[in-house]
């Protein structure tokens, strides 16, 4: 992958994180109660992360053969299970939409928790 495509690979991760974690802050009324649900279940209620990444790839064109192919090149050491046979374009689009949903997953947890020992840090600093 060109570093210029890895560049572009890094912003989009940062900003579905960012925008991941907003979300799910905002629906389940803070950071400690959206860990425990992602961690519970990702597709679960309230978390979602399978419609999100449908949006995301949905809205940054990533929803085709070269969007899938973009994806799967930046992360070629991650694991992925391999869908049942179909299209091509298929196959592509559901590994890449698996094993990104499976790091924004990853990210989003880390960025969660990141969140709650800066709240636990600055309420003792208050306190």
């Amino acid at each position: 992958m060109d570093m210029h495509e890895r560049q572009q690979f890094d912003l989009l991760l940062e900003l579905a994180v960012a925008r991941f974690v907003e979300r799910l802050e905002q629906r389940n009324e803070g950071a400690e109660n959206a860990l425990a649900r992602l961690r519970a279940n990702p597709e679960g209620e309230l978390i979602w992360i399978g419609q999100f990444v449908d949006a995301l790839f949905q809205d940054f064109l990533l929803n085709s053969v070269d969007g899938a192919a973009f994806v799967l090149r930046a992360l070629p050491r991650r694991q992925v299970m391999v869908p049942a046979a179909g299209t091509v374009e298929t196959v592509l689009l559901t590994m890449a939409m698996s094993v990104f949903s499976e790091l924004l997953r990853q990210k989003t947890d880390e960025e969660l928790e990141r969140r709650i020992g800066f709240q636990a840090y600055s309420a003792a600093s208050i306190g």
